[in-house]
């Protein structure tokens, strides 16, 4: 077998954690009915308690349009609850049901949670080399200025039937 150029490592390295992504975003989808912009906004819904939709949006860096359209579906599945608030009816809190609480308990963790816990086992120096080589790669591919979500997730990808993703959202 031919040896790869160092370029050619580094594309390789590049296409297997993209590789990772989409396998780890089919894997929640077809195993688990969810996306991973879902999974986050059901576990922020969780971890921040009864909590409006703004600042679940903002909690899991998501536009409030895509958190509004998957807590339609979450809602749907009976995942989560919205009440109004009855001091002020434009106010709406989300909640998490029991029915949530009891996926939560058997769904996997998203890519990017194991993925921050193996990166803080490593040392300080280790981490800077890290960001400072992704940001020089990011820029290399003129993609230092796209705003991305700290979630990783893939393109689309298909849902079952019961369209789970909603325009916006992707794995």
């Amino acid at each position: 077998m031919p040896v790869l150029s160092n370029e050619d490592q580094i594309v390789a390295a590049i296409r297997q954690i993209i590789r990772a992504v989409d396998l780890h975003s089919r894997h929640l989808v077809n195993g688990h009915g969810m996306t991973g912009p879902q999974l986050a906004v059901l576990q922020e819904a969780k971890r921040l308690g009864p909590v409006s939709p703004t600042a679940l949006s903002r909690a899991v860096h998501l536009s409030q349009a895509t958190v509004t359209g998957i807590l339609q579906r979450l809602e749907r599945r009976g995942l989560i609850r919205r009440e109004q608030s009855v001091s002020d009816r434009r106010s709406v809190s989300v909640q998490t049901t029991s029915a949530g609480l009891e996926f939560l308990s058997g769904s996997p963790s998203l890519l990017q949670d194991r993925f921050r816990d193996a990166l803080s086992a490593l040392e300080d120096w280790e981490r800077l080399q890290i960001l400072s080589t992704l940001q020089r790669v990011a820029s290399l591919m003129d993609a230092d200025e796209i705003d991305a979500a700290p979630h990783l997730t893939s393109g689309d990808i298909p849902t079952p039937s019961d369209d789970l993703s909603g325009p916006g959202e992707s794995s």
